[in-house]
């Protein structure tokens, strides 16, 4: 068993608290998706708390390299964090420029060892808010008992990260206008975190619809012939939705040289299509799905 093994098993044993060289501190454990192998990975790491968030250092003991799950956050953003006995899934977004400097003074200032590794290598450490990717209180059902509800839960939070980027844009132009002199416009790390913003919405949509279309829409369509036009419609909608998708990407990609005007108005035409999308699948699929179960129990004899 490797270290960081040891150190996970003992993590989980004992609901977060370990010890050895990681007594006394302050860890969490992040489960990443592999940027290359798409398997997931199980990182310890220190964590400092900075509002909702909480903040990890790409520091890799001050190696030469960053290490592998900050590779594996920049392709795929939604993590899985595990504080104790407590797990919740987050968006992991790297800061930029200033911003980066401010958040690692904060995690320097909390844990001063960070300073030190930072003088022993050329590389700029990376700092990385985990942000809680549960809906706003009030939004989404209070349990999940049905698949309506679990269908319900996942399109809050894809409306979530819908307004999280649309925010994102607005706060990304209004420091754009409000920047005079020389020098570069302090909206670096805003592009970054965008970009983090609209790729968990992406993948996670993705998925979505792929389980849709592979086993959601075909087992409700084999039990309800009288809305075949309604699955058609569906499936013929995540075909545009993936097009969105695409579009959304490539937009956002673009927004140093965009015309602020053009660029909301394309983004809200966007957030539009995709929002109707999500109106007519609650509509068409939640009656049908509010009587079955969620989670699944296990299977019944014969």
């Amino acid at each position: 068993m490797s270290f960081n093994e040891s150190v996970i098993a003992e993590f989980r044993a004992n609901q977060g608290k370990v010890g050895g060289y990681f007594e006394g501190s302050d860890l969490l454990l992040l489960t990443t998706t592999g940027a290359r192998s798409g398997e997931e990975r199980t990182t310890p790491l220190g964590y400092v708390p900075h509002g909702d968030a909480l903040l990890v250092v790409g520091s890799n003991l001050g190696g030469p390299k960053h290490p592998d799950w900050y590779h594996n956050v920049l392709a795929n953003p939604l993590v899985q964090v595990e504080i104790g006995a407590d797990s919740f899934e987050a968006v992991a977004v790297p800061a930029e420029g200033a911003d980066r400097d401010r958040l690692f003074a904060h995690v320097v200032a909390s844990q001063p060892g960070y300073a030190e590794y930072q003088k022993n290598t050329s590389r700029v450490l990376p700092v990385v808010a985990l942000q809680k990717s549960d809906p706003a209180p009030g939004e989404g059902p209070a349990e999940v008992r049905s698949l309506a509800d679990k269908v319900v839960e996942v399109h809050v939070w894809l409306r979530g990260q819908l307004r999280h980027v649309s925010a994102e844009v607005d706060e990304y132009f209004a420091k754009a206008a409000a920047h005079e002199g020389e020098g570069a416009v302090p909206t670096v790390g805003l592009g970054l975190q965008i970009r983090q913003h609209c790729l968990a919405f992406c993948q996670t949509l993705e998925v979505h619809h792929t389980g849709e279309d592979a086993h959601l829409l075909p087992a409700l369509a084999a039990h309800n012939p009288h809305l075949a036009d309604v699955f058609e419609r569906l499936r013929t909608e995540h075909v545009t939705v993936a097009r969105l998708q695409q579009e959304l990407s490539a937009l956002l990609s673009d927004i140093t040289s965009a015309d602020p005007e053009r660029f909301r108005k394309e983004l809200a035409r966007m957030s539009s299509e995709l929002n109707a999308h999500l109106d007519y699948e609650e509509e068409s699929l939640l009656p049908l799905l509010s009587e079955i179960p969620f989670p699944p129990g296990p299977p019944t004899a014969a």
